[in-house]
């Protein structure tokens, strides 16, 4: 299996899955702004009832594993998973 980190940035297709709607968004965007990322074909999901919402991006990253952990430490975050 090949490693998830590069010796250079790459482009990384993630998908993560957060609970509190538009809050829990900006939790996140936060998060990836504040880590440095540069974000690229950004997709929310969030309907108005349902528990949780999703965000599918590419990001570009030397270490997508350990972005995802990262991720999965928000409370808000529900799931960080590579596409």
């Amino acid at each position: 299996m090949p490693s998830a980190r590069a010796a250079f940035p790459m482009r990384r297709r993630i998908a993560t899955y957060f609970t509190g709607g538009v809050e829990g968004l900006l939790t996140l965007s936060s998060a990836l702004h504040q880590g440095g990322y540069q974000v690229h074909d950004l997709t929310v999901d969030i309907h108005d009832g349902v528990a949780e919402s999703s965000v599918v991006c590419t990001i570009m990253t030397t270490d997508v594993e350990q972005l995802l952990e990262s991720l999965r430490q928000l409370p808000a975050i529900v799931s960080a998973e590579l596409l």
